[in-house]
């Protein structure tokens, strides 16, 4: 994940996110089991590949899912597992523990179709849960705009900076936009800003499609 570094939010919950930490296990479970594996090869033979798809390669979807919980290596994990540890775990209260998880597999999906769109032909192998944590930063803008996010800026000057949630992801996702735009024309390779973009947009509509109205939450509610 790009950009400014969150640190924490001032927004609490009512729900235990279980859902949410079952992902982050998961994910440092699957990159465990990727070393493991080997991790280029891992990569290499689970990783989402546009171009065998639009040769008709069908065998190639379920790798949309098997990507989504693998890494390039430890920093993309840990970036990954960060923002979903302090955004995920608001969303998951709002949706309750079930629909979270549909919601975050559907816009994961949605998220590597934008890819897809993007560089059909592209022969280079996706990985990771970006796509799908942007659609829950979409959804955390959407639901909780004046939740206070203290964010570590890199500004000498003021490192540390405490701003509205609409604020840090409109910047977030403003720079996964022009980062994404720089791309146009290149033969692919390094980051999906694309699979970003397009998961931050699938939450925003998701969670407008089934997000709950607010109400308070009932104990032993799922």
């Amino acid at each position: 994940m790009d950009g400014m570094l969150p640190l924490d939010d001032d927004n609490p919950t009512h729900r235990t996110p279980f859902v949410t930490w079952a992902l982050i296990a998961a994910n440092v479970l699957a990159f465990l089991w990727q070393l493991d594996f080997g991790l280029e090869r891992s990569v290499m033979r689970f990783g989402f590949i546009p171009a065998d798809l639009s040769r008709g390669d069908m065998t190639e979807l379920p790798h949309s899912l098997y990507s989504m919980f693998m890494h390039g290596g430890w920093l993309h994990l840990l970036g990954n597992v960060w923002f979903l540890r302090i955004f995920g775990d608001n969303i998951e209260d709002e949706l309750g523990h079930l629909k979270f998880l549909i919601f975050y597999l559907l816009c994961g999906f949605a998220a590597d179709a934008a890819h897809y769109i993007s560089a059909p032909m592209s022969k280079i192998p996706v990985v990771g849960a970006s796509g799908a944590i942007s659609a829950v930063l979409g959804a955390y803008m959407i639901r909780h705009p004046t939740a206070r996010v203290r964010a570590w800026t890199g500004f000498w000057f003021h490192p540390i900076a405490e701003l509205p949630a609409i604020v840090f992801l409109f910047f977030w996702a403003a720079m996964q936009f022009l980062m994404a735009v720089s791309t146009i024309g290149m033969k692919g390779g390094g980051v999906a800003y694309w699979a970003h973009l397009g998961g931050f947009i699938a939450g925003v509509i998701f969670i407008l499609i089934f997000g709950p109205r607010r109400r308070a939450w009932k104990p032993g509610e799922w």
